[in-house]
């Protein structure tokens, strides 16, 4: 059978070699390190934990729960080894990192379906290929992936605004209507009186601001991407004349034009998510709650993705890949980890274990594993392959990409219990999952 290659020995990459592996095909992995690393990294390791070493909540009723107890299903290493070298973090899955580490790359040297090469790779090769080489891909192998993938569908700054879900959206004061009536319900309205406004804007402007890396930062900052917060700084008015500006709408509850509004815009085809449009910002997450709760119609709202301004290569995979994450006008080469626009540790393990076994099904002459949407693994997949999302961001692990229960539950904890029952349900009756 046909030696794999996959490039990258990050999470995603060892992921992809080890589900490879363990269906007997013989991989040949290939990372940069310890030759050459990236701004980003410090240690020879493979799967290196570059930022926290926290994998978020280990509940099961909690998204992040879900993907990591979907993934263990599977036969994950990341989840395995973390599992094995935790660290106290109240509800959170946290690791000893450098165990994490170096427990991973042991058990990958030792494999004896793969084969370690270390050197830098400038060209995608022949045969087939899983590119794992993470968020801050440059050079000449970016060079060929956009010669590959057509320039315009790759990025290298990620300057993204919230994303909220639908059903933490209070209507009590949003209101569905575009700009002179033209378009009909394609937008969420949040209305701001004047008062209402300039507190906002005073909290704003005020707000403190995360720490930029300097591979983050980009050498011009575009109008068009400007952070809401920088923005404001230019005056009182000037988010009202920008992305704020209430032109053309008219409260339905008042009968007059908002003093200012915000903007929500559909994020998928099913209209469960919505960003707040033109609300590009580097506020501290928690800032970004306290700040943006402030909006009308969003104080209980879900951020379900924090705005980020940071250095990021990523494909606009809605045009480029299928659900397997393989590429659609060359389906011998896929794409995963971030590069792919899944983003978060495990999210990006999980897009590994996802091609991996795509490709192990073609291989084979099988036929391929369907993750159901109602799955995290079938969400994210279906998410980054969805072409009805225009503006694609990179998206992590959230209720609000599953689509809803047929039974509508207030309470979120036990809604969530049911969003993840369903889900491993079907694990269950087709992994023998208990």
């Amino acid at each position: 059978m046909e030696k794999v290659t996959v490039i990258g020995a990050g999470l995603a990459g060892v992921e992809a070699a080890n589900t490879l592996a363990n269906a007997g095909i013989k991989v040949r992995l290939i990372d940069m390190k310890p030759k050459e690393k990236s701004p980003a990294h410090k240690s020879d390791l493979f799967a290196e934990l570059v930022c926290s070493n926290s994998l978020k909540a280990e509940r099961i009723d909690s998204a992040a729960g879900l993907l990591k107890e979907e993934m263990r299903i599977l036969g994950s290493i990341c989840v395995d080894t973390a599992l094995g070298c935790k660290v106290a973090a109240g509800g959170a899955l946290a690791v000893d990192r450098d165990v994490f580490s170096k427990t991973i790359t042991e058990k990958i040297r030792a494999h004896e379906n793969i084969e370690i090469v270390e050197e830098r790779v400038d060209k995608i090769p022949d045969g087939y290929v899983i590119v794992a080489t993470g968020p801050l891909t440059d050079g000449k192998l970016a060079e060929n992936i956009a010669e590959i993938c057509s320039s315009e569908y790759l990025n290298f700054y990620d300057a993204a605004a919230p994303i909220v879900t639908k059903d933490s959206i209070d209507f009590e004061y949003a209101f569905y209507q575009s700009r002179y009536g033209k378009g009909g319900d394609d937008y969420i309205n949040c209305p701001f009186s004047k008062d209402e406004y300039e507190a906002f804007h005073a909290e704003l402007i005020s707000a403190e601001s995360a720490k930029l890396s300097e591979f983050d930062t980009p050498p011009t900052v575009y109008e068009g991407c400007m952070p809401i917060e920088i923005l404001a700084k230019r005056g009182l008015d000037a988010p009202r004349f920008g992305p704020m500006k209430p032109v053309g709408l008219v409260n339905p509850k008042t009968e007059h034009r908002p003093w200012a509004v915000v903007q929500l815009r559909a994020e998928n085809n099913d209209r469960t998510l919505y960003n707040l449009v033109g609300f590009q910002t580097n506020l501290k997450f928690p800032e970004q709650k306290r700040v943006f709760s402030m909006i009308p119609g969003l104080r209980n709202a879900e951020f379900v993705r924090y705005g980020v301004m940071h250095r990021n290569s990523f494909i606009d995979s809605p045009r480029l890949l299928s659900s397997d994450f393989s590429l659609k006008k060359c389906d011998r080469i896929y794409f995963c980890g971030q590069l792919s626009g899944v983003e978060g540790y495990m999210e990006s393990a999980a897009s590994g274990i996802i091609a991996a076994k795509a490709l192990i099904s073609k291989l084979k002459g099988e036929k391929p594993i369907e993750f159901p949407k109602y799955t995290m693994l079938g969400a994210l997949s279906g998410y980054i392959s969805d072409e009805s999302v225009k503006n694609f961001q990179p998206m992590g692990a959230n209720f609000g990409v599953l689509p809803p229960l047929e039974t509508k539950i207030r309470d979120k904890r036990e809604r969530y219990m049911k969003l993840s029952e369903r889900s491993l349900n079907w694990y269950q009756a087709h992994f023998n999952y208990k």
